[in-house]
Formats: C-alpha cells, structure tokens, sequence
C-alpha cells in the first residue's frame, strides 16, 4: 500500500476485495494474510515477489523486467515449520512426542523447491560451540530448518555424517554438531563442535531421543 501509495479502500478495490475488512484485520491485527490475498495482490501488482508477501523473506520485487516478455515460473512451496526457539528447548525435551504440546509451538515459513517428505522441525541455536569464525560457522540465535532421520535408519545403519550436519536431541540437551563416527555395533556416536574450546565427545545412542540433518541455516540479520 505505502510503495503504491494507496489507503486501504483503494488498495482493496485494486486486489478485487469489495470492502477493506480484509485488509484492516491484516493491518491492525497483525494477521498473516491468506495465500488467496497474496495472489490477489500479485496479480494486481506483478512486480511483486509472491514469496516476499507470503513470508516476508527474499526480495520484495521480483527480478522480472519485462513482464510482457517474462516466461511463467514454478511457484514456490511454502513449508510452515514449528520453531524450537532458545527458550522453549528444556519444554521439547519432555514434550516433542506430544502432539498436542508440538501445536503449541510457533510455526516460520521456509521456501522449498521442491514438495517436502518427512518430519520439519526448526531449531534456534543456543551457545557458540558450532562457531569457529569461518564461513561454515553455525551462529548462535541462527535458525535451522531440520528433517528427523527415523530411529530404525540410525540404528541399523550408519549415518551420513560427511554429507550433513546434525541436530541430536539428547537426554541432556538439543545439541548442534557434527557426528565424526557413527559406530553401529556398539551403538555409539562421536560429536563434534567446530569451535577448538570444545573436545569431541563419544555418546551412547540409547541417550539420544532424535536426530535430525540441518538442511537450511536462515540467519537474522545482525551488525
């Protein structure tokens, strides 16, 4: 509306909403609008990243010219994801098998390029064990996009340590690390922090309540 320069009656007649209850309700109440909204506004409004309005992550215009000329693209996949902030990770460790505590968590959005299988969860790191200055460095306060490995594949079989890091719920805590040995017989993993003041650690898998690989690190913007 401000980069349109419009008030809410004219914005709403402009997205095809006969009246601006919609819009004020957004406004005012801080609502995220419906997906059906957000089209009405790319398509009202093409210049415009649908995503951008969707989640409020990217960029707020698309990087299409010529929309005359412009070639259709896949619309993104919205995946909505339960947030294990800092605070909350003592409540998951007793509840993340309760379902109905799970729906009290709040959700952030991810785009996906693809359509996702299996179980998201998104954790914010706590501590700087994972910091060792480097462009690989996972920082405390990042957010994680997670996908749980089920317990039959880490139990039976090794993990795919080189490929991923991990996100291992444990009975004494969410840990973020790389898993450097994976020792399927006696049913044991060694962690890893990148950052040196912390020593690698050799954890016995009956301990361990999930594991998940981190398959996307959103990070807040800092100065």
């Amino acid at each position: 509306m401000d980069e349109e320069g419009l008030n809410k009656n004219s914005f709403s007649k402009a997205i095809g909403i006969s009246n601006n209850v919609t819009i004020t309700r957004i406004i005012n109440e801080k609502r995220s609008p419906s997906r059906s909204t957000c089209e009405k506004i790319v398509s009202a409004f093409p210049k415009y990243n649908l995503a951008w309005i969707l989640t409020g992550e990217g960029s707020m215009l698309t990087d299409i010219t010529s929309y005359d000329e412009a070639s259709p693209i896949d619309e993104p996949i919205i995946l909505r994801v339960p947030l294990v902030s800092q605070y909350a990770q003592a409540g998951y460790l007793c509840g993340y098998a309760d379902a109905a505590y799970m729906a009290t968590l709040p959700t952030i959005p991810y785009i996906v390029d693809h359509e996702a299988q299996g179980h998201y969860v998104a954790f914010e790191v706590k501590g700087d064990s994972m910091n060792d200055g480097t462009e690989d460095a996972i920082l405390e306060g990042d957010r994680l996009l997670c996908r749980e490995i089920m317990p039959h594949l880490w139990a039976d079989s090794k993990l795919h340590i080189r490929k991923w890091d991990f996100v291992i719920v444990h009975t004494e805590g969410i840990l973020v690390k790389r898993i450097i040995d994976h020792n399927v017989e006696n049913h044991t993993i060694t962690i890893h922090s990148l950052n040196s003041m912390y020593l690698d650690k050799v954890i016995s898998l009956s301990d361990v309540k999930q594991i998940f690989n981190v398959i996307e690190l959103q990070r807040p913007r800092r100065r």
